[in-house]
């Protein structure tokens, strides 16, 4: 029997063949979530006027230099300049206008005296403190200036890219369009949530898992619902991924080699060219991979833990892959420290069930739970981590450091 494949050897591959997918054009307004498909550079200048970072009076630096609380400078206010509302006239000696934060610094201003340095009279106000030139003013340009790259092909919008972007004036942008991600549950024993189920068949939970999974990672995920254990219900499946023109088609269970796994010679049937099956991993190692012409197929095992394991080290990279993202296959684990004595590891990765305790002055520590079962989602539900072993890891000792893959910050 060949050797198993190494978890980081089947990810390179699965990614080697990844290409990005089209780019298209959306509205600003709609593209929180999405992944730049070109550079965004700014269209103005920000801010494209220098502005008053406080509430008070533009002056001019040389009318205050000697201004202190026992001899302050008497100016005369000539005008009010506001946000939306700024004031056109320039600031002439011995004179000052009344500014409010986020105004445009009047010309000739060189400075403005924050508001509780001074002291209304009249018309007038007494400044009772002197201000270098430039003192609580944001310059033009100051974030950025037109033309400047302000974010990259490959990067994710959140909340605050897209801000960036309509700061630098554009009211669309250029994304790759969301893959499509079909998902496919197999296996005569499942039924759907809310469906009567006889006395040896279960829920199908995982399609829901990998569904979300692929929404998260920028997809679209395209419900396949249940096949049963036949080539004809496999082929009529297979057949409906084609048809909604899936870029990746995910399989649940049926790719091990039992009397009724029959994914993997159902796809081969249909022209599956393999790229490999079965890598060391523990769980998860009955995992396939290949295409089917242009759709990139990935098949998972059946076990819920297993599929949603192998979802977050395989599924979840390849998605981004084929929205252009240039860190898809980088390594997302950190340290930490081991909370409890641990055996040695045989020839698999392992991917460990664990919590987390955290402290602001140390590395978290992790604590693996005591049932890895991979059947169990109850135990991945509470988990706040997965625990790496490397294939023949020796004994380790409660406090001894180790690796983790944060289940809180892998999507």
């Amino acid at each position: 029997m060949s050797a198993l494949l190494p978890v980081a050897e089947a990810l390179a591959r699965i990614l080697a063949g990844a290409r990005p997918v089209e780019a298209e054009k959306i509205p600003i307004t709609q593209a929180a979530g999405r992944t730049l498909a070109e550079d965004v550079r700014a269209l103005r200048t920000q801010p494209p006027f220098s502005t008053s970072a406080m509430d008070g009076y533009a002056v001019r630096a040389a009318d205050v230099a000697c201004a202190s609380p026992e001899a302050p400078v008497r100016l005369r206010v000539t005008a009010t300049s506001a946000a939306g509302h700024g004031a056109r006239g320039p600031v002439g000696e011995g004179e000052a206008i009344r500014i409010f934060t986020g105004a445009p610094l009047p010309a000739c201003a060189d400075t403005v005296v924050i508001q509780e340095d001074t002291e209304t009279q009249g018309d007038a106000v007494l400044a009772r403190a002197g201000n270098p030139p430039g003192r609580h003013i944001r310059g033009s340009g100051l974030d950025f200036r037109e033309g400047d790259r302000l974010l990259a092909a490959g990067e994710r919008l959140d909340g605050w890219r897209v801000a960036l972007a309509a700061a630098g004036g554009h009211p669309s942008l250029r994304v790759r369009r969301r893959p499509r991600v079909a998902v496919l549950a197999t296996g005569d024993e499942l039924v759907r949530p809310g469906e009567p189920a006889e006395w040896d068949q279960i829920v199908a939970s995982n399609g829901l898992a990998l569904a979300a999974m692929a929404e998260t990672a920028g997809a679209e995920a395209i419900d396949l619902g249940i096949a049963g254990d036949s080539f004809a219900a496999l082929e009529a499946a297979i057949a409906r991924a084609r048809d909604a023109r899936a870029d990746l088609l995910v399989t649940l269970g049926g790719a091990s080699v039992g009397d009724h796994d029959l994914v993997q010679s159902a796809l081969t049937r249909q022209g599956l060219d393999l790229g490999f099956w079965r890598i060391a991993l523990r769980p998860g190692k009955p995992l396939m991979h290949g295409r089917l012409g242009p759709m990139a197929v990935l098949g998972l095992p059946g076990n819920p833990v297993s599929s949603v394991v192998c979802g977050l080290l395989f599924v979840h990279p390849l998605i981004r892959a084929l929205v252009g993202d240039p860190e898809a296959g980088a390594d997302r684990s950190e340290p930490a420290l081991l909370g409890r004595d641990l055996p040695p590891n045989d020839g698999r990765q392992d991917y460990m069930r664990a919590a987390l305790e955290t402290a602001p002055d140390r590395l978290p520590v992790v604590h693996p739970a005591e049932r890895q079962d991979s059947s169990m989602l109850s135990v991945l539900a509470r988990s706040e981590a997965l625990l790496i072993r490397e294939p023949h890891a020796p004994a380790a000792r409660a406090g001894d450091p180790c690796r983790i893959l944060r289940l809180d910050r892998t999507l």
